[in-house]
């Protein structure tokens, strides 16, 4: 099987939107009380640092794969 990229921003969204879940989840059970107004802003600050990381994680690979390209100069 061929192995994949690292994709962090969807790692991230998929984990966040897990925890919202399993919040709502844990408010109808009635194990905690989850406050609605703060969700939002959270899930959209998860988002944003996921989309972050995942850029910067792309920018920082493909710097070490252009840099493997390059052929060393030769010293005549």
């Amino acid at each position: 099987m061929k192995r994949h990229e690292l994709d962090l921003f969807s790692l991230v969204t998929g984990a966040a939107f897990v925890t919202v879940a399993v919040l709502y989840l844990l408010d109808s059970a009635g194990v905690l009380s989850v406050q609605a107004r703060l969700v939002i802003p959270l899930l959209l600050i998860g988002l944003g640092v996921g989309g972050l990381a995942g850029a910067l994680y792309r920018m920082a690979r493909e710097g070490r794969a252009e840099q493997e390209r390059e052929p060393e100069p030769e010293d005549f």
